[in-house]
């Protein structure tokens, strides 16, 4: 575990950082075959939390739980926080995801950016880190799993003393869930 955590922090400055979730249709299966999806875009083995079964956050009310996970990656050679975001909506789209009706609806698989290295970015389409990562719980937690000791662009504290600031949160409880087979999906560019 310290030789993963060491070479880490080495690549910090070049990790991708992506958020799963999903409260539609089969979420596991949806988050894990994502994860699989992910792998195509990552010049090493990905980083991946466990799974998290999350209440739902400013949603709808009556929306179904989430199930919530992070990866970490080394991109290809490449690759930009523009030309992942449009291969991650590439991958949401495959999954089912429609334009938005309403603000955080149910959705078969929600992938956000939410570090690309130390990149930032303050634009109409792409916020960089994801401006609301290190409030949030179903982010921090499984991101705790995988880089405690990261600090995400703009922010002074690891991930887990993010994670430590937050009030207690009792809706999170983890899902041990067996390995589910993915097919390949999409035409999305590999970089």
């Amino acid at each position: 575990m310290k030789a993963k955590g060491q070479r880490l922090k080495a690549e910090v400055g070049k990790l991708l950082i992506v958020g799963l979730g999903s409260n539609l249709g089969d979420s596991r299966r949806n988050v894990l075959r994502a994860m699989e999806r992910l792998q195509a875009f990552s010049e090493r083995p990905l980083l991946k939390s466990s799974l998290w079964q999350t209440a739902p956050v400013e949603c709808p009310a009556g929306s179904p739980v989430f199930v919530n996970a992070v990866v970490a990656f080394v991109p290809w050679r490449g690759a930009t926080p523009e030309s992942m975001l449009a291969c991650l909506q590439e991958i949401e789209r495959e999954f089912g995801r429609k334009p938005k009706k309403v603000l955080n609806e149910p959705r078969p698989l929600d992938l956000d950016l939410i570090a690309f290295g130390n990149e930032t970015r303050a634009g109409r389409k792409l916020t960089l880190p994801h401006p609301r990562a290190h409030e949030r719980r179903f982010v921090l937690q499984p991101l705790s799993e995988i880089a405690p000791e990261l600090v995400l662009p703009a922010q002074k504290k690891t991930v887990l003393q993010l994670l430590g600031d937050l009030p207690a949160a009792a809706e999170l409880t983890i899902t041990k869930l067996p390995a589910v087979r993915s097919r390949n999906l999409s035409s999305c560019k590999q970089y």
